[in-house]
């Protein structure tokens, strides 16, 4: 399974030059917890709600901030050709919960940790419902005890 598979797409991205109130009023208009910061379709950053709330509201900076100066630079990415291997050991590896996705150089996706929880619940999900039917079936033919 690739990247692509289970990446958000397309990704939500502003300006270098959009303020941090700005980019704060997208995240919760999509219900997302990050923007993307790119420029001529280059990723330059990624702007978390994490990072607003410790930059701009516990560090004093002003809402109309803007994000090139609150971002996480560089961005960790992965590419959308990966194999999700590649994802889940750049998470183990850094701890952040969030990887842009690229494509020759150019944001195409996000994936995130709660992705990849999601395709391990559906995996397991996948496997009980075979082994829960074999269970009742044995049980369904005991004589009762």
């Amino acid at each position: 399974m690739r990247v692509s598979d289970l990446m958000i797409s397309p990704p939500v991205t502003v300006a270098p030059d959009s303020t941090a109130a700005e980019a704060a009023r997208l995240m919760d208009g999509q219900a997302i917890g990050c923007v993307l910061v790119a420029d001529s379709r280059a990723l330059l950053g990624v702007l978390t709600d994490r990072d607003l709330v410790v930059r701009v509201l516990a560090g004093g900076a002003d809402p109309h901030t803007s994000v090139a100066r609150l971002m996480s630079a560089p961005a960790l990415t992965v590419d959308a050709d990966d194999d999700l291997a590649a994802a889940y050991r750049t998470f183990r590896r850094t701890g952040v919960r969030r990887l842009p996705v690229l494509r020759d150089g150019t944001p195409v996706g996000v994936i995130t940790v709660d992705d990849l929880f999601l395709d391990v619940l559906q995996r397991f999900a996948d496997l009980l419902g075979p082994v829960s039917r074999s269970t009742l079936r044995e049980d369904a033919g005991d004589p009762p005890t």
